[in-house]
């Protein structure tokens, strides 16, 4: 199958067998009738596996072209499984532009369990292996990254990873399994947050993982039923359904995001912006040749850098809508570093980049012309 086909019909059934139903139903249920002990039709207990989620998980796994699909009760959820696979002593080396609920799960949670962390910047592939030690078992990128849309080689990640015998997870969240596939790029997980694009309404809050390996994917399908923090039958129907039209929604994004971009890029207020379609965005020939289009996500700087100019941009918009979030129809907007990654201290989030007049974009597939004219209003 092609991915857009997948999206409706990959790891699916053709109909449900109870009642032909089109759409696999909502299993809401805890539990499951046996005729004898142990004698069951493959389902026993819903944090185990559920007929609806396991519908969802199917379809995962084919869109990503991976194997084995899991889904949790969110994004970190399913970050947090992954995590659960190492042991006090072990080392990470993650992206230091990251989402903050990730940087604070690293550093407030999981290195307090002994598990070191590495956060560096990734933009040039080969500054990966510098860091990696005998005790490193895991490389966590986000490609494009949370908020500033940089750009990492995962092709070159993975050849890194292989060759140290380490784990390479990429959060896939921003690009979609439509843009980009990490798995046929050399990653051995790839994890979404589905609340975003995969569930594409805002009505809902996931995490999913594909894998290819089975050694890999019943560890992750052990910490699942272990940890318990899985997803439910509704919410699995509600992303299910959602990527049925993945593909039709991620290529409206990429349209609306270009236009905004590059009326951004070409505002005499506005200072940086950053949206890997830009040839002068850094990477810009990676993203080309490892994403299929660039994305609906745009953040920029405003001139002079004054939080009171951020804070009266995003309080002016009509069209956009300020919140959290990111991925659904609607258009959002967000400032990061009051918002997203307000976890992330002062200091470091300006490492980055995140100042505090960087203001985030999550365009939807409103019209054009009434985007554009918002951006107008508000940036007087």
């Amino acid at each position: 199958m092609k991915f857009n086909t997948k999206t409706i019909h990959g790891g699916q059934e053709n109909t449900d067998p109870a009642y032909g139903s089109v759409m696999p139903p909502i299993y809401q249920t805890s539990t499951y009738s046996q005729d004898t002990p142990g004698g069951h039709k493959g389902f026993e207990y819903s944090r185990s596996g559920n007929p609806t989620r396991t519908a969802l998980e199917n379809s995962i796994a084919s869109i990503e072209n991976g194997k084995y699909g899991m889904a949790f009760g969110s994004g970190l959820a399913a970050i947090d499984a992954v995590l659960k696979l190492l042991k006090p002593g072990d080392e990470v080396v993650s992206t230091n532009d990251l989402y903050g609920g990730s940087y604070r799960l690293f550093t407030s949670i999981f290195k307090d369990f002994g598990i070191k962390f590495n956060f560096i910047g990734m933009q040039n592939a080969e500054d990966i292996e510098k860091h990696i030690t005998e005790n490193t078992k895991l490389i966590w990128v986000e490609t494009p990254t949370n908020p500033m849309m940089n750009i990492i080689d995962i092709e070159a990640a993975a050849k890194i990873a292989k060759k140290h015998h380490v784990l390479l997870g990429v959060d896939n969240t921003f690009a979609t399994p439509y843009l980009q596939q990490p798995l046929d790029l050399g990653a051995d997980l790839v994890m979404h947050s589905a609340t975003k694009y995969l569930g594409g309404h805002s009505d809902v809050v996931m995490g999913v993982l594909a894998v290819k390996d089975k050694e890999l994917a019943d560890r992750l399908y052990f910490v699942q039923n272990a940890s318990g923090a899985v997803a439910g039958p509704q919410d699995s129907f509600l992303v299910l359904r959602g990527i049925k039209t993945l593909h039709l929604r991620v290529q409206r994004h990429c349209e609306n995001g270009k236009a905004v971009a590059e009326y951004l890029n070409n505002h005499p207020k506005v200072d940086k912006v950053y949206w890997p379609g830009l040839e002068n965005h850094p990477n810009h020939e990676i993203a080309k040749k490892q994403m299929k289009d660039f994305g609906g996500m745009v953040s920029f700087t405003t001139k002079g850098n004054l939080l009171e100019d951020a804070v009266s941009f995003v309080e002016k918009l009509k069209v956009f809508t300020l919140a959290e979030s990111l991925g659904g129809v609607e258009s959002l907007a967000g400032h990061p570093a009051s918002m997203t990654h307000a976890s992330i201290p002062k200091e470091e989030r300006e490492k980055t980049g995140v100042v505090d007049s960087l203001i985030r974009l999550s365009v939807g597939v409103e019209d054009e012309e009434d985007l554009i004219e918002d951006l107008k209003q508000a940036l007087g």
